[in-house]
């Protein structure tokens, strides 16, 4: 006779969570959800404030009342159209110099100077904390120091006059035509120790066996750099620039520091743009309008590069 073992099902409850455990899992929540809100509404919301204004007929105080894209036309007028050259114009001429050289600039030395450090050099551990000093420093502490410094009456002019060099002559900062390009060397001068560290950083984590596998296959120094290492650098050469053109952009208190906008506006950049027209000049729509304009530039640089970095991760 056989037997069948029989088993009878284990009824199992959930256990209910207690009331600590609900906490534990949200605490992340509330202590993240007062700092949600704030950037959501100080942050995201004044940016849709803006973009609203900027299809209103706002002057000194908001106007809720939409009168269409006419602040953008005047922009666009402005840019295109007007004869002398408006200060829109002038902002967004020197921005383009400015962007361009100071990105080009402090992504070459940068990778210069990291170049230099990454060969074991004495005093290394002195010199990194000597290049990346100037990036403490706030933009308007640069901008007054370079300021005196470039002042003919007070700074390397002066000083040379009094060693006798009396033929040499530097008036850029007071000169319309050269004035954004002291912005240039101020802002080099800041930040091109920042991206120094970036390069050391990324050529430290390069595998050293690579370089001497190519080394031992006869690449000059010059090939080595050019062919494997530049390469394998490009996250940093992403990540520098993304950093560098967002600075440049929102540019405003160097600008002031330094030339207090140069002779006649000659050095304004667009955020000093904006803000002359918003606050001083009670032309709050066209203010608003040239703020989203530089945001949907900022966009345009971060965009693709969040696009390229999400696609990789993914891949």
């Amino acid at each position: 006779m056989s037997t069948v073992a029989t088993t009878d099902p284990v009824l199992t409850q959930a256990t209910p969570i207690s009331l600590r455990g609900r906490l534990q899992d949200a605490l992340p929540k509330i202590v993240l959800a007062p700092s949600f809100v704030i950037t959501l509404v100080f942050v995201y919301g004044f940016i849709v404030w803006t973009a609203y204004l900027s299809f209103t007929n706002s002057k000194t105080f908001p106007s809720y009342a939409l009168t269409g894209a006419r602040a953008y036309q005047r922009l666009w007028r402005w840019t295109f159209e007007s004869d002398p050259p408006s200060s829109w114009y002038t902002s967004i001429t020197n921005m383009a110099i400015f962007g361009f050289l100071y990105v080009g600039i402090c992504l070459g030395l940068g990778l210069l100077l990291a170049i230099l450090l990454d060969q074991k050099i004495r005093g290394e551990g002195l010199l990194r904390p000597i290049f990346l000093y100037p990036m403490a420093l706030s933009f308007i502490v640069t901008g007054v120091a370079w300021k005196w410094f470039l002042d003919p009456g007070l700074g390397l002019e002066q000083t040379l006059h009094h060693f006798g060099w009396t033929s040499f002559h530097f008036d850029w900062i007071k000169n319309k035509d050269f004035v954004i390009y002291t912005v240039v060397i101020a802002g080099v001068w800041q930040a091109s120790g920042f991206v120094m560290a970036m390069f050391l950083a990324g050529l430290r984590g390069i595998d050293g066996e690579i370089m001497k596998a190519a080394q031992i296959d006869g690449a000059s120094p010059f090939q080595l750099y050019r062919r494997i290492v530049i390469p394998l650098l490009r996250p940093i050469f992403l990540s520098a620039f993304i950093v560098l053109a967002h600075m440049a952009i929102k540019s405003y208190d160097l600008v002031v520091a330094l030339t207090s906008g140069g002779p006649g506006g000659s050095a304004w950049l667009p955020s000093n743009f904006m803000y002359e027209y918003t606050f001083k000049r009670n032309e709050m729509a066209v203010g608003s309008a040239s703020a989203i304009i530089m945001l949907m530039t900022i966009s345009a640089i971060i965009v693709p590069y969040l696009y390229s970095e999400l696609k990789e991760k993914t891949r």
